[in-house]
């Protein structure tokens, strides 16, 4: 399989954006992904002196920015606040590319399970000009697996049809909720261009949580192989979104992927 690209969530360590960089260069990671939707990394309050000096901290540790994540909650499913998020996600956007980070990653809202639902045109719409936007950048847009089966994102994904338009993969998310993340990988293979690597467990009664990398029901060897046989080479990065000390538990999932 080849040494995995191995990244982490800044915001997971809950050390802050400079000591949680470092933190991920102390520990050995290839890169790392980080918010940018509030605080000192969102686009309005980051000048163009704080978007070089971000730039030379990260190249002055050996690291790669995997992804910014932009997800302002909600997605683009309401009609009455859609204007409001496209205009942030446009500015995340071209912090993304002043950045030279070209994948933002972000969840969109529930598909509905039918075109003709109202939502449905709501969100096309809106991933329209964003995918279109994204592109013109050099950037691309990627949403989250999880809410909806990975066959109903590709449907949307292809109704957009934008090369804009692409998929942050999460695993643990999909087996939370039920779907085939082994098959999904599949389902959606030429449109994934990040994954989070994390973990959890469903429970037969449906009850369902994450648990730290390696502890929960995704099979890493046999998920990783899918990956690879899509041509997947892209980072792995670690998310970490409960426990009560994420420093050890980022730790323990950088050493378990280490060993693909």
């Amino acid at each position: 399989m080849g040494k995995l690209k191995v990244g982490v969530m800044i915001e997971s360590f809950k050390l802050g954006v400079k000591p949680g960089i470092r933190k991920a260069a102390e520990i050995g990671a290839d890169g790392f992904q980080i918010y940018v939707i509030e605080g000192e990394m969102a686009p309005w309050n980051l000048s163009q002196t704080g978007r070089r000096d971000f730039k030379k901290l990260v190249g002055s540790l050996g690291l790669t920015v995997s992804a910014l994540c932009g997800d302002f909650g909600g997605g683009y499913t309401n009609a009455e606040r859609v204007d409001e998020v496209m205009d942030k996600t446009k500015q995340v956007l071209d912090l993304s590319a002043d950045l030279e980070v070209p994948i933002v990653t972000t969840h969109i809202g529930l598909i509905p399970e039918e075109r003709t639902d109202a939502t449905w045109s709501v969100m096309k719409e809106a991933l329209t000009e964003l995918s279109a936007y994204a592109e013109k950048v050099g950037s691309c847009f990627a949403t989250e697996t999880g809410p909806e089966s990975p066959k109903l994102m590709r449907d949307f994904i292809e109704d957009v049809n934008s090369p804009g338009l692409k998929v942050n993969y999460d695993p643990a998310n999909l087996v939370m909720r039920g779907f085939d993340y082994l098959g999904g990988v599949g389902e959606l293979s030429d449109l994934i261009v990040h994954t989070h690597a994390k973990d959890a467990v469903r429970n037969a009664d449906g009850t369902r949580r994450e648990v730290a990398l390696g502890d929960g029901h995704v099979q890493w060897p046999e998920y990783l192989a899918a990956l690879e046989s899509v041509g997947y080479a892209g980072f792995h990065t670690i998310e970490r979104e409960v426990g009560d000390n994420p420093v050890a538990d980022i730790v323990k999932a950088m050493k378990f992927l280490r060993q693909f």
